[in-house]
């Protein structure tokens, strides 16, 4: 089936209040360009797509990100230190084992709504 899929969705355990990320692969499968324009969950206030990158200094910086292209047939990956969705604000733990759902929204396919496993994971987002 040619279609936009993601797979290997996974998010840092975090307490209530706080942010984590989750994480993922993203393929277009199809032929046309497409785009991820945001994300959203019932589980954190704000939900936003962050780029992390090594600043001039030295330091991590998290870059709001508007959109991410998905060129027809790209692989895009969502890793700790590089692309992610951030949770702001969570509204609940998210303890080792636990899952929640999130809605990726594009700018031509319909939403995709993901299962999220929560893992241990690496501190830097």
């Amino acid at each position: 089936a040619k279609d936009i899929e993601a797979s290997e969705v996974w998010a840092r355990t975090e307490m209530a209040g706080g942010n984590s990320a989750v994480y993922l692969m993203l393929v277009n499968g199809t032929d046309a360009d497409d785009e991820l324009l945001s994300a959203s969950s019932d589980v954190a206030d704000a939900v936003e797509l962050h780029l992390s990158q090594m600043g001039a200094n030295g330091e991590m910086q998290m870059i709001p990100q508007a959109s991410i292209p998905l060129t027809a047939g790209a692989k895009v990956e969502f890793k700790p230190g590089g692309l992610h969705v951030m949770l702001i604000g969570l509204k609940q733990e998210l303890k080792v084992g636990d899952q929640f759902e999130i809605t990726l929204h594009f700018k031509n396919h319909t939403d995709i709504v993901l299962k999220v496993i929560v893992k241990e994971g690496m501190m830097d987002m």
